[in-house]
C-alpha cells in the first residue's frame, strides 16, 4: 500500500508540473503554434531528471524503494508522457505537417536519450 501511495503522490506532482508547463507556455508563447512544445519540454526535463535520479541511486548504492516509487515511477511517470507525444504526432500527420511530425518524433527520441545519458553520466562520475 505504501508503494501505491508513493507512486500516486509522485504522479500527481509530476502531472501538475507538466500541466503548469502547458499553462506557462500558453501564457508566454500563445502565438507559436504547430510544434507541441509543452510536451516536448516536459519530456526532455523528465529525461534529465530520471537520468540524474538513477545515477544517484546506482552510484550511492541507494536501494530505497521510496525514491524509486516516488520519483522515478511516480513523478517522472506523471511528468513525462509518451502517450501525448504519440497523439500529438498523429495529429501533426493528420494535419499534413509531416516534416514537423518527424522532427518532433526524432528530436524527442534522440534528444531524450541523449539527455538521459548525459545527466546519468555526469552525475554518476561526480557523486
Amino acid at each position: 500500500m505504501k508503494n501505491i501511495l508513493l507512486v500516486g503522490i509522485g504522479g500527481a506532482i509530476g502531472s501538475i508540473g507538466r500541466y503548469m508547463i502547458s499553462l506557462f507556455y500558453q501564457k508566454y508563447q500563445p502565438l507559436v503554434t504547430g510544434f507541441p512544445y509543452p510536451t516536448f519540454i516536459a519530456n526532455m526535463i523528465g529525461c534529465i531528471i530520471i537520468g540524474a535520479i538513477m545515477a544517484y541511486i546506482l552510484k550511492t548504492n541507494q536501494t530505497s524503494d521510496t525514491i524509486k516509487f516516488l520519483l522515478v515511477t511516480g513523478f517522472c511517470g506523471g511528468f513525462t508522457t509518451f502517450s501525448a507525444l504519440s497523439f500529438e504526432s498523429v495529429q501533426l500527420l493528420q494535419n499534413n505537417q509531416i516534416s514537423t511530425a518527424f522532427i518532433y518524433i526524432a528530436l524527442s527520441v534522440i534528444l531524450g536519450l541523449g539527455l538521459t545519458f548525459m545527466s546519468y553520466y555526469l552525475l554518476s562520475t561526480k557523486i
